[in-house]
This record gives structure tokens, sequence and C-alpha cells, in this order.
């Protein structure tokens, strides 16, 4: 009797199939990997922009008196009427002369990169206004659109200890990340810049919003 050697064809094929999934998933791996990465890169980008978006508001003579200049929805915001790089301005114009700028550099640096700048929900009341809700998107990458994802990036739903959600009240309508964005959210307080003045013999402070 003489033993059989070697595999035979079914045993190839079933060996080049099981390679090929084994292949097919190491590269499922890494094409998720590359996505989280991207994503991560974009989301710090997003945080550095709206960190530079703070500092502008912190060198306006006051940004806080007209906090309602650097309010905006999605899209390209109108161009700026005055280039404050070249002529003075007044604060309305520096306002809307920073947020111009400070849009197109979101859409050069994120691709398909909007934002939309928002009065915080609750702080209703023109006096007692002191941050800004800031929310950029750009190309979405991942397709979790279950409604927790949703409501932890929309700004008007305040999340509850027992993790279940509940409506802020004085959202505006541009303060939800869009359906076919991935999006960051964070706010920026609004500090006064007070200043001195004489009244009689003493030296009192205006702090414009207080």
């Amino acid at each position: 009797m003489h033993r059989q050697h070697g595999i035979t064809l079914i045993e190839s094929l079933v060996a080049i199939v099981v390679m090929a999934l084994g292949i097919l998933g190491v590269v499922g791996v890494q094409m998720r990997t590359l996505s989280d990465t991207q994503n991560t890169l974009r989301r710090a980008q997003a945080i550095r922009l709206i960190e530079s978006l703070g500092e502008q508001m912190k060198v306006a003579p006051n940004a806080l008196a007209s906090l309602d200049a650097y309010v905006t929805g999605w899209g390209t915001p109108p161009a700026a009427a005055a280039d404050c790089e070249s002529q003075a301005c007044s604060q309305a114009e520096l306002a809307a002369y920073d947020l111009s700028q400070w849009k197109l550099t979101v859409q050069r640096l994120l691709p398909a990169g909007d934002a939309s700048i928002f009065v915080a929900p609750g702080e209703v009341d023109v006096s007692n206004r002191r941050q800004l809700g800031v929310m950029i998107g750009w190309r979405e990458n991942e397709r979790d659109l279950t409604a927790g994802y949703r409501n932890n990036l929309d700004a008007t739903q305040i999340r509850r200890a027992d993790g279940t959600f509940i409506t802020a009240g004085g959202g505006a309508a541009d303060s939800t990340c869009p359906a076919n964005l991935t999006c960051h959210l964070q706010y920026i307080p609004v500090a006064a810049r007070c200043t001195p003045y004489m009244a009689g013999s003493t030296i009192q402070y205006f702090c414009p919003g207080s």
C-alpha cells in the first residue's frame, strides 16, 4: 500500500481562503487604526483652533461687551467690511474681521471644515453671559449615528447622572453637529478688560458686561 503524499487541491483552496480572510482582517484593523488616528489629529487641530480664537478674544478691547458680534452659524461668514491689519477698526469691525479670518483658517486646515459659535445655552440674560460655545466640524469618517453620540455633541442637550439627556433653554439653532460632520464642542470663557476712571478723587473700574 502506498501512502498519499502532499496535499489535495481542496486543502490548498481552503488554506488560500483562510489566509485571504486573515489578510483582510489585518487590513481592516489597520484601516480602522488609520481612521482613528486621523480623527484624533483633526480633533487636536480643532482644539488648537478654538484656543487660538480664545486668545484673539482676550486681546480684543471689549470682547465681552460685544459678545454677539462673535456669534456665527455654519457656513462661510460674510467678508469683513474692513481690513483691521491695515487700518483702525471699531470693536464690532475687529470682531467681524477676526471671525472671518478664523473661519477661513478652519476651512483650510480641516477637510470640509466648518464652525459654529453660539452663546452658551442657559445664559439668556445679557448681563449673565460669560462664555461662548464653539463647535468645529470636519468630514465624517465614522458612522456612529446613535442618539447618545449626537446628544454628546449637541450643546442644547445636558447629560444627567443616569445617562439620560434634557434640553437646556436658550440654545441656538446652530449649536448642534450637522449629520455629515464629526464635531468637537468646547466652551471658551470671555473675560472683561476693566478700564480705570476717576470718580471725583477715587479710582473706579468699568468692566464691560459686569
